[in-house]
């Protein structure tokens, strides 16, 4: 488990050094990350996530993905290559499990 942490850890550094040097990440909040996301063919559009979402394993496989399609080799911004919608659907369920864990008084994470 601790070398999936590792290859997640690498996909996000590969995302930030160029990103700087342009000033892409200006409106990235602290604790946040900046991914673009589309699969061939549709058009690219960049969103904006809490970085804890990374360590999420639904996020895992959409990074599996974008190892499996651009291996470390990445340059600038993290790439997920699935469709937009299918990307919404995982922040969606991601987000509605963090709201959930945080209303209850009890959570299993």
């Amino acid at each position: 488990m601790g070398n999936k942490i590792h290859h997640s850890e690498e996909l996000l550094k590969l995302g930030s050094s160029k990103e700087k040097a342009h000033n892409f990440d200006k409106d990235v909040p602290k604790g946040c990350v900046a991914v673009y996301v589309g699969s061939e063919g549709e058009q690219r559009q960049r969103f904006v996530i809490q970085a804890v979402h990374v360590n999420h394993p639904l996020f895992r496989k959409l990074l599996k993905g974008a190892e499996e399609e651009y291996g470390f080799e990445q340059k600038g911004t993290l790439t997920i290559p699935c469709h937009v919608s299918d990307f919404q659907c995982v922040e969606d369920l991601i987000n509605e499990e963090h709201d959930q864990c945080y209303s209850s008084s009890f959570c299993l994470r």
